[in-house]
């Protein structure tokens, strides 16, 4: 074996070297010195990630026989969520020194930075095995994290719903790449679009059928969502907003190379239309459910799996522009989610309330918070010239490009979601401004770290929506990227 092929993976080596370095800090250094844990973790990772971007790139690498691949495309994806778990882990400081996380925040790192491993493993497979054992070690850690509050019920009902869930969708995942390697005797992405040919069967189309519903898990599509509200509302909310970006912009990806490089030939055949109904049920059924929610987690939970859908329609264009688009949407939903993840993490930290009522007059109490979360609510919105208005538009455009009527129909569908966004995303503004109630949260002065979570994602927020230089590189590497 020719050990030189594990310098391929600089960034998973990087972030072992990471999680080592946190884990021999956790265990060795004395009692005093365990304080400053979560800044030890988060200016190593805010190194390794600056590392990533300046060295992380070592361009068209195939290793271990065609099992794992690099491309600037892969490295540009594992930099965007290296950012959101940047973005989570400034956030989380004040939650992590808390009283009841004294004693466990060494494993709350350790087990982040595991489960990032195997979402950088499942972005980089090329072969169902890996995509198997990167796709296991981002989720089972997930699980003790949404644990991770003991003392509250909640919690544990969330880690339950979330491990067997997880557990069944692995299960159908699982049963469809035995179908797959039934058909074409190899778990290679290529072999199998070669072995397979051009002619869908019955067979095929059930494999293919279980293969979506396996890392629609992942993504919260409708119907495989229904874990979702209930793990976003137990879990720890830096443990929800790590949960409810970072895994998705990891799966989104896999699942575009899933589709496109293993099954992309009998598109038309045989998941075209799977695709656009996954869609417009998640987006249709996300929004309507948005509507009813009273509790903030809750509320953000059926956002994201309406979001999960506009993600989606990245992939129909079968396209570089396609790949382009979903990448900067995911990047602007990093910082948009989070923005308004920050919000009610700062909130919650120092009052302990979630629900959307608490929010009547917090312009008055606190003008910051507010300010932040109305740009927060406006990004993802599409309201323009907000960044999520340009990620909406790029993807909606790559779309189209495909050209067929079914294509018009689906986007005109997903614009009159959008429409429909506007008034629950709304809802919170309107508390926030116009409510004649009196403030239910007092004045206060969040945490420094959480003011600078809040200042890097509203600067994204602005940014990614008057520079076009974000994405224009993320188009020039989707270009250099064979689909």
């Amino acid at each position: 074996m020719d050990y030189s092929q594990f310098l391929a993976m600089r960034q998973e080596i990087g972030v072992l070297i990471v999680f080592l370095l946190v884990f021999l800090y956790d265990t060795f250094m004395p009692r005093k010195a365990l304080n400053a844990t979560a800044g030890f973790a988060t200016v190593l990772f805010a190194v390794f990630t600056v590392a990533s971007f300046l060295w992380g790139d070592s361009g068209n690498v195939d290793a271990f026989a065609g099992m794992y691949v690099t491309s600037p495309v892969c490295s540009m994806i594992k930099n965007i969520l290296n950012v959101g778990v940047l973005i989570v882990l400034i956030q989380s400081c004040r939650w992590a020194n808390s009283e009841p996380m004294i004693m466990r925040r060494g494993e709350f790192y350790e087990l982040l930075l595991v489960t990032l491993f195997g979402m950088y493993l499942m972005i980089s497979a090329r072969h169902f095995l890996l995509l198997v054992i990167g796709l296991e070690s981002a989720s089972l850690p997930l699980a003790a994290m949404v644990a991770f509050d003991k003392n509250r019920y909640e919690s544990h009902e969330a880690a339950i719903k979330y491990m067997l869930t997880a557990v069944f969708s692995s299960a159908v995942f699982m049963m469809g790449l035995s179908f797959v390697y039934g058909l074409s005797g190899s778990l290679y992405f290529n072999d199998i679009a070669l072995q397979l040919g051009t002619t869908a069967n019955t067979m095929l189309v059930v494999a293919l059928a279980f293969v979506i519903a396996g890392v629609g898990f992942k993504l919260s599509l409708v119907p495989f969502h229904l874990w979702t509200a209930d793990v976003y509302q137990g879990a720890p909310t830096s443990v929800t907003s790590y949960l409810s970006v970072i895994s998705k912009g990891a799966a989104a990806f896999a699942f575009l190379v899933i589709l496109v490089q293993v099954f992309g030939q009998f598109y038309a055949s045989a998941w075209e239309w799977m695709l656009y109904a996954l869609i417009i049920l998640t987006i249709t059924i996300g929004n309507l459910f948005a509507i009813r929610q009273r509790n903030m987690k809750r509320f953000l939970a059926f956002s994201s799996i309406s979001q999960a859908g506009y993600i989606m329609l990245g992939i129909v264009g079968c396209n570089e522009m396609g790949l382009a688009a979903m990448m900067y949407y995911i990047l602007v939903y990093i910082f948009s989610n989070l923005a308004a993840f920050g919000v009610i993490g700062a909130i919650e930290n120092k009052s302990g309330k979630v629900e959307m009522t608490d929010y009547n007059g917090l312009s008055k109490t606190n003008p910051w918070l507010a300010f932040a979360m109305t740009l927060a609510m406006f990004s993802l919105a599409g309201i323009p010239p907000f960044a999520g208005f340009f990620s909406k538009f790029f993807i909606f455009t790559s779309a189209i490009n495909q050209g067929s009527v079914a294509i018009y129909v689906l986007v005109l569908i997903a614009l009159i979601n959008t429409i429909i966004s506007l008034y629950y995303y709304l809802l919170v503004v309107k508390a926030m401004y116009i409510s004649p109630e009196e403030p239910q949260i007092p004045t206060f002065r969040s945490a420094c770290t959480e003011r600078l979570g809040l200042w890097i994602t509203v600067a994204g927020i602005i940014a990614l929506g008057i520079v076009s230089f974000f994405y224009n590189t993320i188009l020039e590497a989707a270009n250099l990227a064979a689909l």
